[in-house]
């Protein structure tokens, strides 16, 4: 991951004065910056498994990335307004998404369904690491406590978003992410 510099994240002569410090927004917007960039790595990375997905719960597994990569869509396009809301620029291009990102994404690898699911997982897991920790910066460090509210907010829909895909798992491999299949046996 790239270092962001300022003249690539901030708007000339877009200064608003909505309560947080210069600094502080720029510290913020570098935050939001990186976020940007995971979230269309993700976004990404769960429409090439939409796409790519085969096995014996195809149809399902197909159904579920794709309700899982429009809600990322919509979640991109928030964080992307939430940077030029605090006067930033938003990144826009697939270079720039792969620099910033902390988020790999694993070219020419089209793992099984059950793989796709758990590497999802654990990006949806990452992801939630960070938004906890920037979530407290941008309140404690930067008093922008929109911005906290904000992120806290995406972190709650990616531990939704995580837990399906858990619950997609069982022992034996993938269980349909709509409930067929046999559940884990019960202790």
């Amino acid at each position: 991951m790239s270092k962001l510099v300022e003249s690539d994240i901030m708007q000339a002569g877009i200064e608003p004065d909505i309560g947080i410090e210069a600094s502080s927004r720029k510290s913020v917007i570098r935050i939001l910056s990186n976020l940007l960039a995971d979230e269309y790595v993700l976004y990404t990375k769960t429409r090439n498994y939409h796409w790519n997905v085969y096995g014996p719960h195809f149809h399902d597994l197909h159904v579920f990335f794709e309700e899982q990569y429009k809600e990322l869509e919509g979640i991109t396009d928030e964080v992307a307004e939430r940077i030029t809301t605090l006067g930033g620029k938003a990144l826009g291009t697939l270079k720039e998404f792969t620099q910033y990102a902390r988020l790999e994404e694993s070219p020419k690898d089209y793992p099984n369904a059950a793989k796709m699911i758990e590497n999802l997982c654990k990006d949806h897991e990452e992801t939630i690491k960070v938004l906890r920790k920037d979530a407290d910066a941008c309140d404690e460090k930067y008093d922008d406590m929109g911005t906290n509210d904000f992120l806290i907010g995406l972190m709650q829909h990616h531990e939704k978003m995580a837990w399906m895909l858990r619950m997609a798992i069982d022992e034996r491999g993938v269980k349909a992410a709509t409930g067929r299949g046999q559940a884990a046996a019960s202790t």
